[in-house]
């Protein structure tokens, strides 16, 4: 007899040009555990080395969508290489070419809820709870202030974390941390439809827009004009070059 083999945690799929991550980890609320993170990890290295795909699709099985993350170390050293990892997925995340979509079809809470707004582009289901609870066990979310401030106005997200109060996905959607607010029934047809829509650019553009965009929003101005003049000319040269 042979025993039928375990579930995997995540689900790392390519197809096409679309590479998914589906948290499986439904049981303990989707929490992300260390083996989770390695598998996104390689994924995501295996990416930047030899791309491959063109979108990052992150979404999640059962009621939630992510609880958190697994905390398993019990001393200094094992709770840095756990926040350590944690980090590194998000500074991937955040680096890659991709253009990242997070589907947000149930509650996210702490590491999920930082995790979706770390995407590009964040669907959020109108019947999700999103919170930032760390501070309730006197725990500061650092790694999610880390960048909060890039989507939102500190006046805006700073009761968010330090109170741990449970958000409405309307007011995540005001508040700048969300891309769309999604009826439940059609935020996968909405996935689907933001994916098609990626896939009808052209494959280099859509990579150097992220990347400017993101440049632009940790540089000054004058920095910022110079290398526009510097994109520009290389993109319509690549333009005119297959006309």
């Amino acid at each position: 007899m042979h025993n039928a083999p375990l579930p995997q945690p995540v689900i790392i799929d390519r197809s096409g040009a679309v590479l998914t991550f589906t948290l499986n980890n439904a049981d303990a609320g989707n929490e992300v555990t260390g083996p989770m993170f390695d598998a996104m990890i390689a994924a995501l290295r295996s990416e930047a080395t030899l791309p491959t795909a063109r979108v990052l699709r992150i979404r999640a099985l059962g009621e939630v969508f992510c609880t958190g993350r697994e905390r398993a170390g019990n001393d200094a050293a094992s709770i840095h290489r756990e926040v350590s990892r944690l980090i590194e997925l998000k500074r991937l995340l955040r680096a890659s070419t991709l253009i990242t979509i997070a589907e947000v079809q149930g509650d996210a809470f702490g590491f999920g809820f930082g995790l979706a707004i770390l995407c590009d582009l964040t669907l959020v289901s109108s019947s999700a709870r999103l919170a930032f609870p760390e501070m309730r066990k006197g725990l500061p979310p650092a790694a999610i202030m880390a960048y909060l401030g890039r989507y939102a106005l500190p006046k805006q997200v700073f009761p968010m974390v330090l109170f741990g109060d449970a958000v409405t996905p309307d007011a995540a959607l005001n508040a700048g941390l969300v891309t769309r607010v999604c009826a439940p029934g059609s935020l996968r047809a909405e996935a689907d439809s933001l994916i098609d829509r990626i896939l009808t650019l052209d494959d280099t553009s859509a990579r150097q827009c992220k990347s400017f965009f993101q440049a632009a929003e940790e540089s000054s101005l004058e920095h910022n004009f110079r290398c526009a003049t510097e994109t520009l000319t290389v993109a319509s040269l690549r333009l005119s070059a297959t006309k």
